[in-house]
């Protein structure tokens, strides 16, 4: 990136809230519903309908808030944003503008160095869904698809201080990791409950100004946010350096060309005409409340992460691999829970054989063919020396199709490792003899021959010798003669 310029960026987050019903509808938020079958009069604006706040949601967004150390609005307020999009029914959306529920928070990441960094949270605000447009197999027409009209959603606003779009990715995945621990949403991307819109502006370094931002609208995966944000920032250098002015709009991100192109001129507050949506009282919330749902919060990733560091002895690198989900830190504390020998060797197995089988067959962990006690039942065969580390793998994989438990695989497959001393000095001594070439490299000094002594062993025991044991015995011999 051309050093002469500073890159800023601030990302609204659009959560979806995990609630049965709408935000101010009794209307169901199941997704996959046939189109416009989950959209009642609230939803559609008839007249003389009134909206109705769904209590689940305002106890939602507080956890969230005191999760990010954020302030919770003893009183917070409901607006019309007045605009009009096709899949808008009332001509305007509710939504909260001068008085959201959450504001003044903070989140730590880490920066482009591997540095904490501190990144504000401006505010955290609630508000209904617009339904969705479709475009796909209706012969150059558009369908309307009101089931997502009056969804909640949290949008979560940040201060500009993200300097890069791996910076802006590490904000979005730790409140990804966030909103899932808290179980207020399940921050499913493919199906919209988790969306970004990113402004992007540069400035020249040393500037106190901010440039003039464009707004990336609806990304919905982390990669390409981070190509989005990439492309958007050449584009503006170019642009810059070129003698021209950055246009103030908001643009569309087209991953099969990799670029971003312009969608319309950015909309500014006035634009809007917010004003206190009349149907709607004040939500007023008191201390007790707050307290209530602050008993609710569950450990969360930071403060587990560096538990885990602490009791099991992991490298913060695999303690953060191992917290980014809730599910994935429950199903390491299962596994030890049932092997307690050695943390970290549960720890490399999760973040390695499994999560390979599970990102292979494109599966969450929470649908894991193998049980955390499973899985420790393997590890101990390890552990006792019933199998090695390459059996294993193996052990593994039937385990994975519905082979058995590992002791089962292990016995019906004679796969017990080879631990006899006069077995394994039998295969060491015919490997040798076979191989005096190798024999005088290894005793002229070349010691890396070595590995090829020991790969001749395991070859002619099935893999199943001590690996250990083989490598004792052959240094032993070929230091005869």
């Amino acid at each position: 990136m051309n050093s002469a310029w500073e890159v800023v960026i601030g990302l609204e987050l659009h959560t979806q809230l995990a609630t049965s019903s709408k935000i101010f509808s009794g209307a169901s938020t199941a997704y996959g519903a046939e189109p416009n079958t989950q959209a009642c009069l609230v939803d559609l604006g008839y007249p003389g309908v009134l909206p109705v706040l769904n209590a689940e949601v305002v106890r939602m967004a507080c956890k969230f808030g005191l999760a990010i150390n954020a302030k919770v609005a003893s009183r917070c307020v409901f607006a019309r944003k007045n605009y009009f999009y096709p899949d808008l029914p009332k001509g305007y959306q509710i939504s909260q503008y001068e008085l959201p529920i959450v504001y003044d928070g903070e989140l730590m990441i880490k920066d482009d160095r591997g540095e904490d960094k501190r990144i504000g949270i401006t505010r955290a605000h609630l508000e209904e869904d617009a339904g969705k447009s479709i475009h796909e197999g209706l012969n150059q027409s558009s369908g309307i698809d009101l089931n997502r009209a009056g969804t909640p959603l949290l949008e979560i606003v940040s201060e500009p201080d993200m300097r890069s779009a791996k910076e802006a990715v590490a904000f979005m995945r730790k409140i990804h990791s966030i909103v899932r621990y808290l179980e207020i949403s399940d921050g499913n991307m493919q199906e919209g409950s988790f969306r970004c819109d990113a402004n992007v502006s540069v400035r020249p370094h040393g500037q106190e100004k901010l440039g003039t931002r464009s707004e990336l609208k609806n990304l919905n995966s982390f990669r390409f946010v981070e190509k989005a944000i990439n492309f958007e920032i050449k584009r503006q250098i170019n642009i810059l350096e070129d003698g021209g002015e950055v246009a103030q709009e908001t643009r569309l991100y087209d991953s099969d060309r990799d670029e971003t192109r312009s969608m319309r001129s950015k909309e500014e507050a006035n634009d809007y005409r917010y004003f206190p949506d009349p149907d709607l009282l004040p939500v007023v919330l008191d201390d007790a409340f707050i307290a209530e749902v602050k008993k609710t919060l569950p450990e969360l990733p930071d403060a587990k992460q560096a538990r885990f560091v602490e009791q099991y002895a992991l490298k913060p690198s695999d303690a953060a691999i191992l917290t980014v989900s809730r599910a994935v830190a429950d199903y390491f504390e299962a596994t030890v829970a049932e092997f307690k020998d050695n943390p970290k060797t549960a720890a490399n197995w999760i973040t390695g054989e499994l999560s390979a089988a599970l990102h292979r067959d494109g599966m969450e962990i929470t649908d894991s063919k193998i049980a955390p006690a499973d899985l420790a039942a393997l590890l101990s065969r390890i552990q006792d020396g019933t199998i090695s580390g390459k059996i294993a793998k193996e052990v593994f994989e039937a385990m994975w199709t519905g082979g058995g438990g590992a002791n089962e695989i292990i016995e019906t497959r004679g796969l017990r490792q080879i631990t006899d001393s006069s077995a394994i000095e039998k295969i060491v001594d015919a490997v040798i003899a076979a191989n005096p070439d190798q024999v005088k490299q290894y005793r002229a000094g070349k010691v890396k021959v070595l590995g090829f002594f020991v790969g001749q062993v395991m070859k002619e025991t099935g893999g199943k010798a001590n690996p250990g044991q083989v490598n004792e015995v052959l240094k032993r011999r070929l230091r005869k003669g």
